[in-house]
């Protein structure tokens, strides 16, 4: 029920952290893997994939960019041989921390860019040739939930509209047999999202506050994302799963 033999599948910022182990993970259940990256060369991972006997390739793309997206994931799946059967929202980040008194409209706006509205490019062009039974996964955040850290008002204003996205997306595509959900984590160790934003500190807190008594891994969220995108989910659609440690319930 986890296998994807044959499915071809695209994974953005699968560079780094989360998005490098949920492209591996697929690839080890049977996929061929396209992956983008911004800031964190993908090479290497499209390399390890090809190693594991699966066909894959790493492009560079602004996901922030409409045109950009469009020619990027054109491109990749004219080399996998068609269109995606997966697809893996996982381009974003925090940016930075600031109180929203102290916010700038440009902060604002590229926050919301970078979370949302290249989620919403990326899956317009992927679903102009996505076959019925598609699998759409996004990854959130706890902070969409629960509002966040400090200084995190407009990462958690995007990442709560993404869960919005994804509701409503589910509806449209039902009836192609498209499922689309998300996963909000909650602190995930050994990613650059934490190493650059929350000191040293705020992360032993985090870790202490979590009842399984661990910081997630970006192992943990890869394997959420494998079952959203497998024929065991086939009825799950509309779904933000947590992937948090206990720290969070609805």
């Amino acid at each position: 029920m986890l296998d994807l033999t044959g499915k071809r599948a695209l994974v953005t910022g699968g560079g780094t952290g989360i998005g490098r182990a949920v492209a591996l993970e697929l690839a080890r259940a049977g996929a061929d893997v396209a992956l983008t990256y911004r800031s964190h060369d993908g090479a290497e991972v499209a390399a390890e994939i090809t190693s594991l006997g699966r066909t894959s390739l790493a492009l560079p793309l602004d996901a922030t960019r409409s045109d950009q997206v469009d020619d990027v994931v054109a491109q990749a799946a004219q080399a996998l041989g068609g269109g995606f059967d997966v697809l893996v929202n996982n381009a974003g980040g925090l940016v930075g921390r600031h109180p929203l008194a102290e916010m700038t409209d440009e902060h604002w706006r590229a926050v919301l860019d970078v979370n949302l509205t290249s989620t919403f490019f990326v899956t317009r062009a992927v679903l102009a040739t996505m076959p019925d039974g598609g699998r759409i996964v996004s990854i959130g955040s706890q902070a969409g939930q629960n509002g966040g850290g400090g200084g995190a008002v407009a990462y958690a204003a995007a990442k709560s509209a993404l869960d919005g996205f994804t509701r409503g997306l589910a509806k449209e595509l039902g009836p192609r047999g498209i499922t689309v959900n998300s996963i909000a984590p909650g602190f995930i160790g050994e990613t650059p999202f934490h190493a650059t934003f929350t000191p040293e500190a705020g992360q032993r807190a985090a870790v202490a506050g979590t009842p399984l008594g661990r910081a997630g891994l970006p192992a943990d969220v890869a394997a959420a994302v494998l079952f959203l995108a497998s024929p065991a989910a086939s009825f799950t659609t509309g779904t933000v799963l947590d992937v948090n440690g206990g720290t969070w319930f609805h």
